[in-house]
């Protein structure tokens, strides 16, 4: 059902400060009346495929019955009650769901209400285990360029330091360790040299790092960069080696979206401490959740405070658990692994456009697909395209990408990937 309400642009366009745009010039903002499966329909008539599954979290599509029906019928018992002193079943059935998807040892879950805040969770979890250790020395995180892990402060810090909104802010964000991006490709050979540079980083820095945080297999906002799994691998052995705690950000790679269920299952490893969000709930409605192990766990209850001190008041919020419950129901049920095969297979169209002169790169994996060009992407001027073509893709600096719902079908995945080509041949970037 859409909504007839009139959408008052002008009111948006002058008091509405939408996200990663200037209040003097902002970009354009479509005008979404209604959604259905894979698409958006727009208040001016066009209907677009969405390639952008709503940032990355709309892994159903929209509008999914189960989940519609999760939300409904929390909302007639209880839409929300503070988690301090009380618990409900839709809480503790998820954190049991969680428990169960996520690799071994992970069994200790601390809900959040956004994936930002379940980074921030994180490095608060690895800084008070080292506290309650009586280790105070270990008061830095180390990470790789081409990171990404939130707009919140703590999260920042540990973005990449150049590409990102790190450099505005230095002298206020905690200045950490940084190490080169990954090199070796997903797929590619194994770069040595590069897991000797790591292993030189953890050997001088060890003392004073308490955690490695990183994306695994993708780095998705900093560059869209996917890399070798024996990166991985390499950094589970170099953490228990050098006594640093591993915190993986699966946010955006969590729930299927690289072809493994979790990202880290590349390299058939588990960290200390791995963040979700996102496709969590299906992308209905915000919550984020930061799992540990019973190590991480205990050590903190042992000592300091013996509380981990955090507690948002939305947190283990019941509407959300539902939908998330149904969420990742509906995914183990509908064969996510044979959507996303079918996915990556019809992705292939997009090596079309290797023969574009602008075209640096194109690589697909699971259910993404870039496309990266030679220059920065005029974001309002190859949206006002993409919508004339009929389609929902946003891209960034030089890159246009799709990470689009699993239900989409084969002919829309080509319909976006010609879109694109389109976009590039007639320079309309």
């Amino acid at each position: 059902m859409s909504d007839f309400r009139a959408i008052d642009k002008e009111f948006d366009k002058k008091y509405i400060w939408h996200p990663y745009t200037s209040m003097l010039n902002p970009l354009p903002s479509y005008g979404v009346t209604h959604t259905d499966q894979n698409k958006l329909y727009l208040d001016t008539g066009e209907v677009l495929i969405d390639g952008m599954a709503s940032w990355w979290s709309a892994i159903h599509g929209y509008n999914h019955p189960k989940l519609v029906s999760a939300i409904t019928q929390q909302a007639q018992t209880m839409s929300h009650v503070m988690f301090g002193g009380i618990t409900h079943a839709p809480a503790v059935e998820l954190c049991k769901k969680l428990v169960a998807i996520t690799p071994e040892p992970l069994n200790r879950v601390f809900l959040a209400d956004s994936g930002s805040v379940s980074v921030e969770v994180a490095i608060k979890m690895a800084l008070q285990y080292w506290i309650s250790k009586g280790n105070t020395q270990k008061n830095k995180l180390m990470t790789a360029q081409k990171g990404y892990h939130g707009d919140t402060f703590a999260a920042m810090s540990v973005c990449d330091p150049v590409n990102s909104m790190h450099s505005m802010y230095q002298g206020f964000l905690p200045e950490h360790v940084f190490v080169n991006a990954p090199r070796a490709k997903f797929g590619g050979p194994v770069d040595l040299a590069e897991l000797e540079q790591l292993e030189q980083a953890f050997h001088t820095h060890h003392h004073e790092v308490a955690a490695f945080i990183i994306e695994p297999i993708v780095q998705n906002a900093g560059g869209m960069n996917f890399y070798n799994p024996t990166y991985l691998t390499k950094l589970r052995e170099l953490c228990d080696k050098y006594d640093v705690l591993l915190i993986l950000d699966e946010i955006a790679t969590g729930f299927g979206r690289t072809g493994k269920l979790f990202a880290c299952e590349h390299a058939n490893i588990s960290p200390d401490i791995m963040c979700i969000g996102k496709a969590l709930t299906g992308g209905t409605m915000t919550l984020s959740a930061t799992l540990t192990t019973e190590k991480v766990a205990i050590g903190i209850s042992e000592g300091g405070a013996g509380v981990l001190m955090h507690g948002p008041t939305f947190m283990g919020n019941p509407l959300a658990c539902a939908v998330a419950n149904a969420s990742i129901d509906l995914l183990i049920e509908t064969n996510w692994l044979q959507q996303i095969t079918r996915i990556n297979q019809a992705m292939s169209a997009l090596k079309r456009c290797e023969a574009l002169d602008e075209v640096v790169d194109v690589r697909t994996l699971g259910a993404i697909g870039v496309v990266e060009i030679d220059k920065n992407v005029d974001v309002a001027k190859i949206q006002r395209f993409f919508v004339k073509q009929g389609i929902w893709v946003r891209p960034f600096g030089k890159l246009i990408y799709i990470m689009p719902p699993y239900i989409t079908p084969t002919e829309d995945i080509e319909r976006l990937a010609n879109a694109i080509y389109q976009a590039i041949e007639q320079q309309q970037y």
